[in-house]
């Protein structure tokens, strides 16, 4: 029998070692193609629907892939999968885990250097061999050897927007078991990590916990299970990892309680419950003589210590135990808040689509006003705007204002920082727009003085009005560039400059753990989408969460504003 999550995992792989073997790019994305149409079919057994030709009618399948499908579900292997298995060395696969080594570079360094290995990748990028192949060089060795340090450091470690996705297919799985009543999930997902290891599922039970917990541990997909207590840990042959906390419902509030909070917020509110008396085990409250509190809800739990409810976000071991003993807990940024988006792409540079579509789409997600920031001329790669296509775009825009109501296009840019700390466009022509988005997007090695002083120069400009994705880290990919993050968000407070929690979920940047220190020196944080297409918008709703990791609340955000008020902040900041 072959489930629909393994023959995606199949599907996966092959896609993978073609783009290893340099096939091309339409030929991997087809198969990645197929592999999503099968995971979202979430089929414990693929032979009824390849019988009944259900799969030959599946959107996303074509003659090839549908091919290794029947491979695997007559035989219960994929012969082309072996193929190309035992033609590529296993160690190429891994390196696909390295920030830097894209297909092409991995074929480029086996076949000009012999390299199978992450290992062999790391000693020719130590001893000065890979620097010497053409359109590498010591800077982008440099970068791999970095992308290898992390790979190894953040292991299985994956994006929150990838997880998710997961996740409510799982917890679908787990709530439709006819032994389940409610189940939700926790852990690092509800506490909205910006990386997570594993999906953490806990589900109340309306019969035996155990053989719920257990049922799971047999679905098709898995690779192995290891049970503990009140829960089972799952892996799946495509190496997703599912923590599974089956208890009673009168237990569900403690479990969800403690499934969530990281150990040092567990250990701080078990404290407090310990000093009125009530002990903790087993996913349950204990009082006098070991009597079980019933704990159905999570509230009863944070009642039990003499606490307000800690949102989940806020659940990592700092103050915030003490904040909800003595009611200092903030009134946390929600999605309703948000007014309008200021950081946004048209295809005037490198965006997917035009001024009105954006605007539309805006509008759509509930927001009265989007600024369009399209690259400056120095972003060339990226399109860069000249002068005459930023006049050409403010004709548009205005033209669009006129046609469209309820919905307000802000004219803006996204300005180089260049290497000395000014914006890029004379002064003449950044007068001409709304408001002002400083980024980095070159020389990224400075050192820690020298990138500091040139975002500081930043600073000083009266055109820049918000400082966006200020450390330049790529989750999992990229370490932020050296940077004196206190002084830069000091001389944002002292010069009225508002600092970007840029929402991409490959970014979110700036970090949570800065967002309190510029909570507190009143800096203003611009939840930015950093949308290159009207789906990108949708970005929003990681940097809310990450705001809400920050402590920050409506107040602190600027475009909880209106448009009014966004405007008014950038002439302000103007000196106008």
């Amino acid at each position: 029998m072959i489930d629909s999550r393994t023959a995606a995992h199949v599907l996966t792989r092959i896609a993978a070692y073609l783009e290893l073997a340099g096939e091309n790019s339409f030929k991997c994305r087809a198969y990645l193609g197929a592999a999503k149409a099968l995971r979202a079919l979430d089929a414990d057994d693929l032979a009824p629907l390849h019988a009944s030709g259900e799969l030959r009618s599946l959107r996303g399948l074509g003659p090839a892939t549908l091919s290794v499908v029947r491979d695997l579900i007559e035989t219960g292997e994929s012969r082309y999968l072996e193929q190309l298995r035992e033609s590529t060395p296993e160690g190429l696969l891994d390196m696909l885990a390295v920030a830097g080594m894209t297909p092409a570079r991995i074929h480029q360094v086996h076949e000009e250097l012999h390299i199978e290995t992450v290992e062999q990748l790391e000693a020719a990028a130590r001893d000065g061999t890979l620097s010497k192949l053409k359109k590498v060089g010591p800077k982008t060795a440099a970068r791999i050897l970095d992308g290898i340090a992390a790979a190894r450091e953040h292991g299985s470690l994956r994006l929150y927007h990838h997880v998710l996705i997961e996740a409510r297919q799982l917890l679908a799985a787990v709530g439709s078991n006819p032994g389940v009543l409610r189940a939700e999930l926790s852990g690092d997902l509800r506490r909205r990590a910006e990386v997570v290891g594993r999906i953490d599922i806990v589900a109340a039970c309306s019969g035996d916990p155990a053989a719920v917990m257990r049922s799971f541990a047999r679905v098709p997909g898995v690779r192995s299970a290891e049970e503990s207590g009140t829960s089972v840990s799952i892996y799946f042959v495509d190496g997703a990892h599912l923590q599974l906390t089956c208890v009673e419902p009168v237990r569900f509030g403690a479990a969800l309680w403690r499934t969530t909070g990281n150990d040092a917020h567990v250990a701080s509110v078990t404290e407090r419950l310990l000093a009125r008396g009530v002990a903790v085990s087993d996913d349950s409250l204990h009082g006098e003589r070991g009597t079980v509190v019933p704990t159905p809800e999570e509230h009863e739990v944070y009642a039990a210590a003499g606490l307000a409810v800690v949102p989940p976000e806020l659940r990592e071991g700092f103050d915030e135990v003490d904040a909800a003993a003595d009611g200092r807990l903030p009134a946390l940024v929600t999605d309703g808040d948000i007014r309008g988006v200021l950081h946004c792409h048209s295809n005037y540079s490198d965006g997917k689509e035009s001024i009105a579509a954006m605007a539309r789409a805006a509008q759509m997600r509930g927001w009265s006003y989007i600024g369009i920031t399209d690259h400056s001329q120095a972003a060339f790669y990226a399109g860069g705007l000249t002068r005459e296509r930023v006049l050409e775009q403010h004709e548009e825009i205005d033209a669009v204002n006129g046609t469209l109501s309820g919905i307000r296009v802000l004219k803006g840019i996204e300005a180089d920082i260049l290497a000395d700390g000014q914006l890029d466009y004379d002064d003449d022509l950044l007068d001409r727009f709304e408001f002002v988005v400083g980024s980095i997007h070159s020389r990224f090695t400075m050192d820690r003085e020298t990138m500091t002083a040139r975002v500081l120069r930043a600073l000083d400009d009266p055109h820049l009005t918000i400082l966006a994705h200020p450390t330049g880290r790529l989750l999992l990919g990229r370490t932020g560039y050296a940077l004196d993050i206190d002084a830069v968000l000091e001389k944002a407070a002292a010069n009225g400059v508002a600092v970007e929690l840029n929402a991409d979920p490959h970014r979110l940047d700036l970090d949570w753990r800065h967002l309190r220190r510029a909570k507190s020196l009143g800096v203003p944080i611009e939840i930015g989408p950093d949308a290159h297409s009207a789906t990108g918008l949708d970005n929003v709703a990681f940097g809310v969460g990450i705001a809400r990791k920050g402590w920050l609340e409506a107040a602190d955000v600027l475009n909880t504003r209106d448009a009014g008020g966004i405007l008014e902040f950038a002439r302000r900041r103007r000196g106008s």
